[in-house]
């Protein structure tokens, strides 16, 4: 379980395509590297994947075909830079959102205009995800916790502020880059307790 606020900006040092799965090797630049274990989950780019692996602040994560599928990870390359999560402990503040780390579909950035000193971007998102994403709910990019500042049909736009564009590599993105994206998981438990009470 992650929070959507990231602690890092990480690099994919090492590709490796292994029977149509992919095995990573990632640069943390986490401060406190030691606390790293074998078998933790870290989110990266908002997708929850287990280390393998360790040496000094570089891990090695093995990526299944559904998550090849799902998310962003084919696109990754070498020196491409990562959100980095590590998983929450009972002892952290829940400082965005809950967070799973399942991505549930591909987004993509439509635009970016600057707003004062922040940006308001837009994003597309699979029309299916709509009905789980409402104005100031929560939703992840690329791992990010965000509030949606507006959701039309399947376009939903968010602002971001000079720190998250500084903190995370969504301060990078372009039009027609692609991202990850999580809906609010209370959302999805809401919609399937009353879907037996739905008028048909």
């Amino acid at each position: 379980m992650f929070t959507g606020i990231i602690q890092k900006i990480g690099q994919v040092i090492d590709k490796k395509e292994q029977s149509g799965d992919f095995r990573f090797v990632v640069k943390t630049n986490f401060s406190q590297p030691e606390k790293i274990q074998l078998g933790d989950s870290i989110a990266m780019d908002g997708v929850c994947l287990t280390v393998t692996k360790i040496n000094q602040d570089q891990v090695d994560l093995d990526v299944s075909v559904e998550t090849v599928n799902k998310t962003t990870v084919a696109k990754w390359q070498i020196g491409t830079s990562l959100n980095l999560e590590p998983a929450m402990t009972l002892q952290d503040q829940l400082g965005g959102h809950i967070v799973s780390g399942h991505v549930d579909a591909i987004g993509k950035c439509i635009s970016r205009v600057p707003s004062a000193r922040s940006e308001i971007f837009e994003f597309k998102i699979p029309v299916e995800l709509t009905k789980f994403v409402v104005n100031k709910g929560s939703i992840t990019i690329n791992g990010v916790s965000l509030t949606v500042n507006s959701i039309e049909k399947d376009i939903l736009s968010v602002n971001l502020v000079p720190h998250t564009m500084s903190h995370t590599n969504l301060g990078a993105l372009q039009v027609d880059d692609t991202v990850n994206v999580e809906v609010d998981t209370i959302a999805r438990y809401v919609e399937k307790m009353l879907q037996p009470h739905l008028i048909k």
